[in-house]
């Protein structure tokens, strides 16, 4: 609209060209040349202490893939949110994190601007979501290579929202998920960052607890976050154990 200040997005990404080219095509790129829309885009490895610009480790506990690093991205974060109005809030995005839908993109297209945090491998140390994240947000019962298309998807389902991008009827919808589990949280070095630790089991050496305490923590997700997901799962009598565990230990209503 005439006069009204451009919804600004800052994506925080290893690939920030990739990212760039939202604003070049379509809908959402004839907005931003009318200044309707503004992007910018963050490389946490231009934060990164080392040499080599360093941004992930291996996790603690062990397992498969790397971990990214917080100190790097809570950076880029603070950088982005030195680049944006006041009161814009950090999404991450992330498969444990509310389903994107209408109304959530509708939320979002209240505020003046996004931090947009797209990760890579297995995600981001998990205290990163939660010393930053406003928002943890997931496009999908699915897995990706990165966090890449799931952020240009959620900037595109709020920037379509921005009064003055679309002709007037237009409109769109998001619905998607499938069967599964949420994952468990995710920590890498340093073991202790502001006073918040990684969980002392996944520095024990104990595989068989450190096995029992990410399916606990990913069922006690799914139970808290998506439980849909549960009614559609058969659980075995250790999954079962597991979730009355965390159920009891969480203090919450099993009922509820």
């Amino acid at each position: 609209m005439p006069g009204q200040p451009a919804k600004r997005f800052c994506f925080v990404t290893l690939f920030p060209e990739q990212m760039m080219t939202l604003a070049e095509f379509g809908v959402v790129g004839r907005a931003a040349g009318r200044g309707l829309l503004d992007f910018d885009a963050i490389d946490p490895r231009e934060f990164a202490e080392d040499v080599h610009r360093t941004v992930d480790d291996r996790p603690y506990g062990g397992g498969p893939g790397m971990v990214m690093k917080i100190e790097p991205l809570r950076r880029a974060i603070t950088t982005a949110r030195g680049r944006l109005p006041s009161g814009s809030p950090c999404v991450v995005m992330s498969a444990q994190g509310r389903l994107l839908d209408q109304g959530l993109a509708a939320e979002l297209a209240e505020f003046p601007g996004l931090i947009v945090v797209a990760g890579r491998y297995e995600g981001p140390d998990e205290r990163l979501i939660e010393l930053e994240a406003q928002y943890e947000v997931s496009v999908g019962d699915y897995v990706l290579s990165g966090g890449e298309l799931p952020a240009l998807t959620l900037v595109d389902a709020v920037a379509r929202l921005v009064p003055g991008v679309l002709g007037d009827a237009e409109s769109a919808v998001q619905d998607s998920f499938a069967k599964g589990l949420l994952d468990c949280p995710h920590y890498t070095r340093p073991e202790e960052y502001e006073g918040h630790a990684v969980p002392a089991v996944l520095m024990s050496g104990d595989h068989g607890a450190i096995r029992r305490w990410r399916m606990k923590q990913s069922l006690g997700r799914t139970w808290l976050r998506r439980r849909d997901l549960l009614e559609r799962l058969e659980l075995d009598k250790e999954q079962r154990k597991l979730l009355e565990e965390f159920i009891a230990e969480s203090g919450a209503d099993a009922t509820g």
